[in-house]
C-alpha cells in the first residue's frame, strides 16, 4: 500500500491543480441518490437508482478531508489548504470537449473535472517550531474555487485562481493575488473581462512583483459551429508506407472541426502583469504549452505546439516549437521547431528525434541545455552515445555552438545541478533496468566524468537514496552542499527510503561524493514508527550549510497515527511537532496491521500486507471472510522481486474506494500481495504470465489459510485497471482460490491493444500467442465464479475503453457465467462523484456479502482439471496506475502514465 506521508503535502510554489478523483463534497446525495442501502432480492430494477453503502462504511467516506500543507520560500509561514470530500455527480456532468488526448471544461476553459481547495489558512512558523493563530485570505466571493496556489519568490504575496459557478462567462478562472502579511485577496486585473487559459500553462511569477499569464484573447468570439453536413469524408492515407505504431489512445482529433474547436479553446495571448496594475501583451496569441523565466529573470523559455495536428496521436507529439525571448517579451531566437512526431517506436526507452528536455540551468543565472538523441529516438537501434546533454548560452556569440556537456550510453533521465564543480546526471535502461549516476564538473573540462552509482532499478535494498536540494534565492533548486569542521571534502545529503528485508527504514546520509564515504546522520524509527525526511528547512540563506545549523521537515507515522510533521534541529536533533492533524476514522485507529512475507512454490520471495479488523482474535473469533487486493508487477530478476517494499509502521491511508474500507465490516484485507511476473535474461516476463500469477495467488491464499484469519471458503478477489484484468485471469485459471472476484476499469481482450500495453512492448503480431493468452476474454468460458465488472464510461486511459467491459461481459453472459456489469455515467478510469464511489462501495458489498461471506460451497469443488479449468497462458494490463491515497491500487489519476522512468530526486520544495 503506498506510503500515506505525502499525502497532504504540497510543494512550495506548486501550480495545484489536483485530481479530481481524490476530492469532492460532503454534499447531499442526489435525490436519485436517496435510495436505501438495503438490498431488496424482489426488486426487478435492483441496481438502476444509485445505492449508499452501509453506515460503517459511508461514515468513513464522508469523513472530512484533512487540509493539504505549503511551506512559504522562507520557511517561516505554512499554509493550510483547505479541502471539500467527495463532489456531486453533477459537476462531472458539466460538458466537456475530448480533444487531442485531453477533456476540456470549455464555460471555464481550462481541463475538465479539476477540483479545487475551498479556502487558505496562513500560520506562522514561530521561532520554538510551534504554529501561530490561523489567518484566514479573505476578500474573494463567497463559494469561491481556487486553484494553482502559488508563493512570489520572495514570500510576500500569493497567487491563484478564483472561479466562481454562475451564469455565463463569470465562471472562467480569474487571477487574484494575496498580501501575506494581511492576508487581503483582490483579482490582480483591474478590468473584468481577461480571464485565465488554463488548458495548458496558467501563470508564473517572473519576479517578486511581476506575473505572466495565460489569458484568454480578448479577440477570441465563439466557439465554431460544427457543420450540419460534413466537407467531405474522413481520410488517413499511408501512401509513403511508412511504419507508424502507436498505443490505444484515446480523445483523439477527428476532423476538421476538431481541430478548429481546439485552438479555440488552447490558443492563448501572454500577458505581464504587475501587482501596481501594469498589464502588457507580449507575444502573438498561440498554443502555448509552458513558459519559464530564466533563474536571473530576464529571459523566458517559450514552448508551443502548432499545426499541422493528427487524428491518431495526442497533443504531446504535435509539431513544438520552442523559443527565448526577452523578459519583456522581445523575441531573442528560436531554439527548435519538432515536426509531427506519430512514428516514435513502441519500444520502451524510445523518444522523440531532436532537442527534448529543454530547461534553465538551476545554478547559472541564463543558461540552457537540452538533451538530442543519436538512435533517431528507436531504442531498438544500438549506438553510442544514445544521448548526449547539450549546454549553451541563452544569447550566444556569433558563431558559438552549443557545447556538449555529457555522453550517454543509456537513455537521458535528468540532471540535478549544483555548481560548476558538480552536477549529478542520470540515465537508465529499461529492458535491463539498469541505471547509472555519473558526477560531472560543469565547469572544468580537464575533469573527466564518472559513475558515482551503477545499480539496477529493480534493486531497491542497493538505493544510496538521492541527493536533497536547497532553494536558491532566486527560487532554483540545487544540490544542497554541508560544511563540515576542518573536513575539505564534497559533502551532500543522501535521502532514502532503506529498503530493507524488515521494510523500509528511511535514512539521512552525510556522503562525501570524492571518496564514497558516508555517514548515517538520522534513521527512522523501526520499532514502531515510519518517519521519512520531506525537505530542508535552513536553506533561507545563500552558500553551504553548515551541519550544526541543519534544519529538516520529517513527516512521522505509525500503524494507528495517522502523518503528522516535524522540524528536526541539529546538532541536538530536537524533534518539534508542528501539525496536530485527528484521527480520519476513529472507528479503525485499532485497526491491526502486519506485513507478511511467504514463499512461492519456484522460490520466489512475497510479501503482502495483511490487515485484520479491531478486536479481531483468531483463536477466538475464527476465520474471517477475506478480500485480496492487488496490482502486478514486472520484473526481470528473482531476488529483486522477492525484496521487501513498503513499512510495517506506515499508517493505514484508507481511500474513498479502498478494499480497507470492509475493515469495517469485518473483512480480513490482503492488500499488495507481490504478484512479481519475472522474465529473467531473454525471457520475456508476459510467456510466462498466467503461470506466474496463478503461483503467486496460490501462495498469498496458502498464507492466509495458514494463518488463521481467511475461511478458505470465503475469499475474494479484486483490483483496478491491471489488477482488474489480474482479477479476470485468476477467476479463469484458478477458480480454486476464489469464490467470486470485482474487477473495476480493465482491460481484458489484448487485441484491441496490439501496439503494446502495460510493460508489453512487443506488437500482436510479434507475439501473437502472448496476447492471446493473456487475455481473459480468450477464456470467459472457463470463468464460472461471480465476477462484478464495474467502468466509467468516460474512461480515457489508454487501453482500458469501456467497450472493455461490455464485451467482457457479454463474453461472460454468452457462456452463463454469473456476472454484473455496472456502467457509472460521466466517470473516467478513477471514480470521483460522491453518487458514483457511494454506488460502487454499495455493489462491492452487497456482492462481498452475497458471494463471500453467504458462501457456503466449497470454493474448489468446480477445479476439474479433466475439464481444463486450470492453464498456463497469460495475461495483461494497461499503463501502470498512480498509487491511490488509501491502498488497494486505485489510482488518483485519470491517466495511467505509459513506461515513464523518473530520475532518483527527492521532493522538490
Amino acid at each position: 500500500m503506498a506510503s500515506s506521508r505525502l499525502r497532504n503535502l504540497v510543494p512550495i510554489n506548486a501550480a495545484l491543480a489536483e485530481d479530481a478523483s481524490a476530492e469532492g463534497s460532503n454534499g447531499s446525495v442526489s435525490s436519485s441518490t436517496n435510495a436505501t442501502a438495503a438490498e431488496d432480492e424482489d426488486d426487478p430494477i435492483l441496481g438502476v437508482r444509485y445505492r449508499l453503502p452501509p453506515p460503517e462504511i459511508k461514515d468513513i467516506v464522508d469523513a472530512p478531508p484533512l487540509p493539504a500543507l505549503s511551506f512559504s520560500p522562507q520557511r517561516d509561514k505554512i499554509l493550510f489548504l483547505k479541502r471539500r470530500a467527495l463532489p456531486p455527480l453533477e459537476e462531472l456532468a458539466r460538458p466537456e470537449e475530448k480533444l487531442a488526448g485531453i477533456r476540456i471544461d470549455g464555460k471555464c476553459n481550462t481541463r475538465s473535472r479539476m477540483s479545487f481547495y475551498t479556502g487558505i489558512g496562513i500560520h506562522q512558523l514561530m521561532p520554538d517550531g510551534t504554529l501561530g493563530s490561523e489567518k484566514e485570505v479573505h476578500g474573494f466571493p463567497e463559494g469561491a474555487k481556487i486553484n494553482f496556489v502559488t508563493w512570489s519568490p520572495d514570500g510576500h504575496h500569493l497567487s491563484f485562481s478564483i472561479r466562481v459557478d454562475e451564469e455565463e462567462s463569470s465562471s472562467k478562472l480569474r487571477l487574484w493575488v494575496a498580501n501575506v502579511e494581511t492576508g487581503k485577496a483582490r483579482p490582480l486585473f483591474q478590468t473584468p473581462d481577461i480571464y485565465l487559459n488554463a488548458v495548458f500553462d496558467n501563470f508564473v511569477w517572473v519576479n517578486d512583483s511581476t506575473l505572466l499569464v495565460c489569458t484568454i484573447p480578448l479577440s477570441r468570439r465563439d466557439p465554431p459551429k460544427k457543420p450540419l453536413v460534413p466537407f467531405g469524408p474522413k481520410i488517413q492515407s499511408n501512401e509513403q508506407k511508412n511504419i507508424i505504431q502507436v498505443r490505444t489512445f484515446q480523445d483523439l482529433l477527428k476532423d476538421e472541426y476538431d481541430e478548429d474547436l481546439f485552438d479555440f479553446y488552447a490558443t492563448a495571448q501572454l500577458v505581464l502583469a504587475s501587482l501596481d496594475g501594469m498589464v502588457k501583451e507580449i507575444g502573438p496569441p498561440a498554443v502555448y504549452t509552458s513558459m519559464d523565466p530564466s533563474p536571473d529573470q530576464k529571459y523566458l523559455l517559450v514552448s508551443s505546439i502548432h499545426r499541422p495536428y493528427s487524428f491518431i496521436v495526442p497533443c504531446g507529439r504535435f509539431p513544438k516549437k520552442v523559443d527565448v525571448w526577452t523578459a519583456d517579451g522581445k523575441f531573442v531566437r528560436e531554439l527548435c521547431d519538432l515536426p509531427l512526431a506519430e512514428d516514435i517506436p513502441i519500444a520502451f526507452n524510445s523518444v522523440r528525434k531532436g532537442m527534448r528536455s529543454i530547461n534553465w540551468r538551476a545554478d547559472k543565472p541564463s543558461t540552457l541545455y537540452w538533451v538530442e538523441t543519436q538512435d533517431g529516438g528507436d531504442a531498438k537501434v544500438e549506438v553510442f552515445p544514445r544521448d548526449i546533454v547539450y549546454t549553451q548560452p541563452a544569447e550566444p556569440l556569433d558563431g558559438e555552438e552549443p557545447e556538449i556537456l555529457h555522453k550517454l550510453d543509456l537513455r537521458y533521465g535528468g540532471i540535478s545541478w549544483c555548481d560548476d564543480s558538480l552536477a549529478l546526471v542520470y540515465e537508465s535502461w529499461y529492458k535491463t533496468r539498469r541505471t547509472r549516476t555519473w558526477v560531472i564538473s560543469p565547469g572544468s573540462k580537464d575533469v573527466s566524468p564518472r559513475i558515482l552509482f551503477d545499480r539496477s532499478s529493480e534493486d531497491v535494498y542497493s538505493d544510496p537514496g538521492s541527493p536533497m536540494l536547497r532553494r536558491t534565492h532566486v527560487g532554483t533548486y540545487v544540490i544542497a552542499k554541508i560544511k563540515m569542521e576542518n573536513d575539505e571534502g564534497t559533502f551532500v545529503l543522501l535521502n532514502g527510503s532503506g529498503a530493507t528485508p524488515e521494510g523500509n527504514i528511511p535514512f539521512l546520509d552525510l556522503f562525501d561524493i570524492n571518496t564514497g564515504n558516508k555517514e548515517r546522520i538520522w534513521k527512522s524509527d523501526k520499532d514502531k514508527y515510519y518517519e521519512t525526511v520531506v525537505a530542508l528547512m535552513c536553506d533561507e540563506k545563500e552558500g553551504d550549510i553548515h551541519i550544526d545549523q541543519l534544519k529538516i521537515l520529517t513527516s512521522k507515522e505509525s500503524k494507528t497515527e495517522n502523518t503528522q510533521y516535524y522540524i528536526l534541529s541539529w546538532p541536538e536533533k530536537n524533534a518539534c511537532q508542528i501539525t496536530d492533524f485527528p484521527h480520519p476514522y476513529p472507528q479503525l485507529a485499532s485497526l491491526q496491521k502486519e506485513m507478511v512475507r511467504y514463499q512461492r512454490k519456484d522460490g520466489v520471495q512475497l510479501t503482502a500486507t495483511l490487515y485484520l479488523p479491531p478486536n479481531y482474535d483468531p483463536l477466538k473469533d475464527g476465520p474471517l471472510p477475506c478480500l485480496i487486493w492487488s496490482y502486478p508487477g514486472e520484473f526481470k530478476s528473482k531476488d529483486a522481486a522477492g525484496q521487501v517494499r513498503g513499512s510495517p509502521n506506515e499508517f493505514a491511508g484508507i481511500g474513498p474506494t479502498s478494499a480497507l474500507l470492509w475493515l469495517a465490516r469485518r473483512f480480513a484485507i490482503l492488500s499488495g500481495p507481490t504478484i512479481p511476473i519475472i522474465g529473467e535474461g531473454d525471457e520475456e516476463a508476459n510467456d510466462r504470465y498466467v503461470e506466474q500469477l496463478v503461483a503467486s495467488a496460490e501462495a498469498a491464499v496458502e498464507e492466509v489459510i495458514r494463518r488463521g484469519v481467511a475461511d478458505p471458503n470465503k475469499i475474494a478477489v479484486g483490483g483496478h485497471s491491471y489488477g482488474a484484468f489480474m482479477t479476470a485471469n485468476l477467476l479463469a485459471h484458478a477458480p480454486h482460490l476464489f469464490c467470486c472476484g470485482i474487477s473495476r476499469s480493465g482491460a481484458y481482450n489484448r487485441t484491441l491493444t496490439p501496439f503494446g500495453f502495460q510493460n508489453e512492448d512487443r506488437t500482436l503480431w510479434e507475439a501473437t500467442t502472448t496476447y492471446v493468452e493473456m487475455s481473459p476474454f480468450m477464456s470467459a468460458n472457463k470463468i464460472k465464479k461471480p465476477i462484478l465488472l464495474i467502468h466509467g464510461e468516460e474512461d480515457n486511459n489508454p487501453g482500458t475503453l469501456t467497450m472493455q467491459s461490455d464485451r467482457f461481459f457479454n463474453a461472460l453472459k454468452g457462456h452463463g457465467a454469473l456476472c454484473r456489469l455496472v456502467i457509472l455515467p460521466y466517470e473516467s478510469h478513477g471514480y470521483a462523484a460522491r453518487e458514483s464511489i457511494m454506488h460502487v462501495l454499495w455493489e462491492t458489498d452487497r456482492w462481498l456479502q452475497k458471494f463471500c461471506v453467504s458462501n457456503s460451497t466449497n470454493v474448489s469443488e468446480d477445479l476439474d482439471p479433466s475439464k481444463g479449468n486450470v492453464s498456463t497462458n497469460a495475461a495483461d494490463s494497461e499503463t501502470k496506475e498512480v498509487a491511490a491515497s488509501g491502498g488497494g491500487g486505485v489510482e488518483e489519476s485519470d491517466f495511467d502514465l505509459e513506461g515513464c522512468q523518473h530520475m532518483p530526486r527527492s521532493l522538490m520544495w
